[in-house]
């Protein structure tokens, strides 16, 4: 394809979002599901003017990387809109779903592959870790809507898609190991010592450490030395890379600091700000234009800098996002649709993942109706495609790697539509009854 037309295409489809971005807001539409539909517009399937095959040997390793950049900061900036301390009971609800409900899953996906798919055990695991963790990215629109925002549905699956996409690791390299691509150890010991408690633990020691230091040492260079301001993209770019980076040397979980880098930021900001209508600073203070009065100013300097930082890193990722979905409807080609696709995916949203959340919430302080929303939108999107071209860069066979593509790409398009054209009406109706 001619170099200027990715140029014509990408602004012809930002500019479009740009405009109907408040008009989505009211219909049954999201803005996942127009990006995949101008993927399949672009792809093979279309115009044919991208055809990039998951499975070669560069399309798998561009994709393993650019989802892992969307994911990454995604994650980054769901920690930093979770200003509840740690010690609020509400945290127990991401964290259920994020162990119990997501361990579950990953159970009842596996034996669905085994005696259902006809999938080797590996296999079936690795299916059920891909598809498991609800996704950071495409889940927007039923996230927390700001830092004072504690409604039991929205600060659940916030978390619970901050926290999963790391826990979900473990099972990703359970499912190497058991088709013989990773070594477990004897019973297991390295699989339970290296990939679930070091990578995890010390994933989210090194992203909280680097948050938090980040954040005392630039709000003290703002607050009494005047230094340090502007430039918060470079900020958050800056303390992203650092604990990604810093948690891969280590062998941890990256995900998992991303999340807890962003959460140690907002955590310095709590700490700091006055007591005294903490909330309502953060939201005035990011609405404000004169940056360099707020960033050095003693009472308001903890604020802007959370704010700041958190609205550069989600302006970065929906670019991201937008390319990563695109591409996702342009790799629809390659997925083979089959009669155990369909019926597969209908059992993930319809029996999985409401079994998965209705035991992993029992006895929690959820209604039934957040209950059953909760369970609805187990959503899918570019965090599965991560795992699985994480899986086929690590020597996946040929044979399974087709066919979970398939599956991993079919469950993500249906979760932008069945999702996607739900949120709206189901959202409405929940902020007009509990709202």
């Amino acid at each position: 394809m001619p170099f200027y037309l990715w140029f014509i295409l990408s602004g012809l489809l930002l500019t479009i979002m740009a405009l109907s971005g408040s008009l989505l807001k009211r219909v049954p539409l999201s803005a996942s599901l127009i990006y995949i539909g101008g993927g399949l517009l672009v792809g093979p399937l279309g115009l044919g003017l991208i055809t990039l095959d998951p499975l070669s040997d560069f399309g798998a390793k561009f994709l393993e990387r650019l989802s892992e950049t969307v994911v990454v900061l995604s994650l980054f900036a769901a920690g930093l809109k979770m200003r509840l301390p740690l010690s609020d009971d509400l945290w127990r609800l991401p964290l259920r779903l994020a162990l119990l409900s997501m361990t579950l899953t990953v159970g009842l996906v596996t034996l669905v592959g085994v005696y259902l798919l006809g999938l080797p055990l590996g296999a079936a695991v690795l299916l059920g870790a891909i598809l498991a963790p609800t996704d950071p990215v495409l889940a927007g629109d039923v996230q927390i809507e700001s830092t004072s925002d504690n409604d039991r549905l929205r600060f659940s699956l916030t978390g619970e898609a901050g926290f999963n996409d790391g826990t979900a690791f473990p099972f990703v390299m359970l499912g190497l190991g058991l088709l013989g691509l990773r070594e477990l150890g004897e019973y297991g010991w390295r699989w339970l010592a290296v990939d679930v408690v070091w990578a995890i633990l010390a994933g989210i020691a090194v992203g909280a450490l680097l948050g938090a230091l980040t954040g005392r040492f630039v709000i003290y260079l703002r607050r009494h030395h005047k230094e340090a301001v502007g430039l918060d993209d470079f900020l958050a770019l800056g303390l992203v890379f650092l604990a990604y980076g810093l948690t891969l040397m280590i062998h941890a979980y990256a995900f998992l600091a991303a999340f807890a880098a962003g959460y140690a930021l907002r955590a310095v900001e709590r700490r700091f700000s006055t007591d005294e209508d903490a909330d309502e600073e953060v939201v005035a203070v990011a609405e404000q234009a004169e940056a360099e009065d707020h960033a050095v100013d003693p009472d308001k300097a903890p604020a802007y800098m959370a704010s700041a930082v958190l609205g550069f890193t989600e302006q970065f990722e929906r670019i991201g996002t937008v390319a990563m979905v695109v591409l996702i409807g342009a790799a629809l080609y390659f997925a083979s649709p089959s009669w155990d696709a369909l019926w597969f995916v209908a059992l993930m949203f319809i029996i999985v993942r409401p079994l998965a959340v209705g035991l992993g919430l029992v006895g929690s302080s959820t209604n039934k109706a957040q209950r059953n929303l909760i369970a609805w939108f187990g959503i899918r999107g570019i965090g599965s495609l991560y795992y699985l071209m994480y899986a086929v860069n690590h020597g996946l066979p040929g044979d399974l790697a087709t066919r979970l593509l398939s599956l991993t790409l079919i469950t993500i398009a249906a979760s932008a539509l069945v999702h996607g054209t739900s949120v709206t009406p189901f959202m409405n109706w929940y902020q007009k009854r509990f709202g």
